[in-house]
């Protein structure tokens, strides 16, 4: 009798047992077979032109086979543009995900008192703290030039970074790490000295001991790697007497025939950008022997194009004008994408994307939450990037800077360089030069681009006073 109820349990559990392995094992396999969260590695480099990278310019004579490596691996974006065309705001455009008239940082921090400053409004939400958000608990870091406030609450690791070495300013020497007469070099929020290490090869090496560090641990990391470099030599940040010439370190002048002795500066700049090429070449390395390189998203592209001082040694060929202008040599920026089985490999991509879209798509990638309470300008660029898509997620791309105004929308882009001017008109797809004004000639197509323009400054301004008054009712509850 005692056994009958053993044996009808038995059977009831054996029964419970089976369901559990028919119904339960595909979810058990399928998160054994889930990919693990992907690593990210955002490289900027200072300054860069379109025409400086030989991807981009097969002309150029500046000795990159890492970053050609780069490109052939993943995908050369050729329509590609940063927000802003000077250092600062165009890091807190990517950083924010917003224009600059929206984060409200819309100049270049200068002096000890701007880079030292608070720079980024607190009240923005910059892309490490949403990534701490997402459910596979990444770590984050940032190594290199930091430029947009070094003011108590500014700094790196007081606004979602774990980790930060590198320089509060936008152009500190890269041996010395001297801006203004004052050592700018800072690990988290304590200043340093490593006088005499380049900063290119300083920062590189940081960022590889993270990785090396959180991958060993299993932790999904976010790198965020702004070079310094190449960034013009600055006359305020030598010591007396010393020739301000671009720096590089010897081992940069090796696959040229010229030494560090060179006196060109031409040629002192390829030493440049090679170094920042042979820093990239290691960093990928350790990835590869790290077995993290096939589950890391990388993607490089320069802040800006090169300045009009330096257009005879440098290039943002085919395109016009410089940095600090929104003419194409400013805004066109070169860009690479790595994400191996995800972006094809040596191709191409022409769709018209932007900086603030690395803040929605690294976002998408970490599976964090976008903030709810704010207007992001940057779309998910991840469907473009990996062939789901060639259409750019934006009907057209505003563009404001100091007195320059632009607007492009399909092949077109109108621009002028104060508000009492005409609006100038170029077909960038026949004319990426920008070498023939069309206004004259087609003014109902100039009055087409103007409306998105004036409909988009309205809205922003009419943004940024409803944000005001929220903020005004904020601070009286408390």
């Amino acid at each position: 009798m005692r056994g009958k109820p053993v044996n009808r349990l038995s059977t009831q559990g054996l029964l419970l047992l089976v369901f559990c392995c028919i119904w339960l094992r595909p979810l058990a396999l399928s998160g054994q077979n889930a990919d693990p969260a992907p690593n990210i590695l955002i490289i900027t480099v200072d300054n860069i032109g379109y025409g400086d990278l030989s991807p981009f310019n097969p002309n150029s004579a500046i000795i990159t086979p890492n970053l050609n490596r780069l490109a052939s691996q993943g995908a050369r974006l050729t329509n590609f543009y940063t927000a802003s065309p000077t250092c600062t705001a165009s890091r807190a455009t990517m950083l924010t995900g917003r224009i600059p008239q929206r984060n409200k940082l819309d100049k270049q921090l200068v002096g000890l008192e701007g880079n030292y400053g608070i720079g980024l409004p607190h009240s923005e939400i910059i892309l490490p703290q949403v990534v701490k958000k997402s459910p596979h608990g990444y770590a984050t870091a940032a190594f290199g030039k930091w430029n947009i406030g070094f003011a108590p609450g500014s700094r790196p690791t007081e606004r979602g970074f774990d980790e930060f070495l590198g320089i509060a300013s936008g152009n500190a020497d890269h041996f010395t790490h001297v801006y203004a007469g004052r050592k700018d070099l800072y690990h988290n929020t304590n200043a340093i000295n490593r006088h005499g290490q380049y900063s290119t090869d300083l920062f590189a090496d940081a960022a590889i001991d993270f990785i090396r560090e959180k991958s060993s641990g299993n932790t999904p990391w976010m790198v965020y790697l702004p070079f310094d470099a190449p960034h013009h030599p600055g006359d305020r940040n030598i010591e007396p007497g010393e020739a301000n010439i671009w720096k590089a370190p010897d081992h940069a002048f090796e696959p040229y025939d010229f030494s560090p002795e060179e006196t060109d500066p031409g040629k002192r700049f390829q030493a440049v950008v090679t170094a920042i090429d042979m820093a990239v070449g290691r960093l990928m390395v350790h990835l590869e022997e790290l077995g993290v390189a096939d589950n890391t998203f990388v993607f490089f592209y320069s802040d800006n194009g090169a300045f009009y001082p330096y257009l005879d040694i440098q290039s943002n060929a085919p395109f016009r004008g410089a940095g600090v202008t929104l003419w194409e040599g400013g805004i066109h920026v070169p860009a690479i994408a790595r994400w191996p089985g995800k972006i094809k490999a040596n191709s191409t991509i022409a769709t018209r994307l932007w900086s603030p879209d690395i803040f929605v798509g690294v976002a998408a990638l970490t599976a964090a939450e976008m903030p709810q309470d704010r207007f992001i300008d940057g779309k998910n660029f991840l469907p473009v990037l990996t062939g789901q898509t060639i259409h750019s997620p934006h009907a057209a791309l505003y563009f404001a800077y100091q007195s320059q105004q632009a607007l492009i929308w399909g092949d077109y882009k109108i621009i002028r360089e104060k508000p009492e001017d005409s609006w100038m008109l170029f077909n960038l797809r026949e004319d990426p030069s920008e070498s023939r004004d069309l206004a004259g000639g087609s003014p109902d197509l100039v009055r087409k681009m103007e409306e998105p323009h004036r409909l988009i400054e309205n809205e922003i301004s009419s943004y940024l006073q409803r944000e005001k008054k929220s903020l005004h009712i904020q601070a009286r509850k408390k």
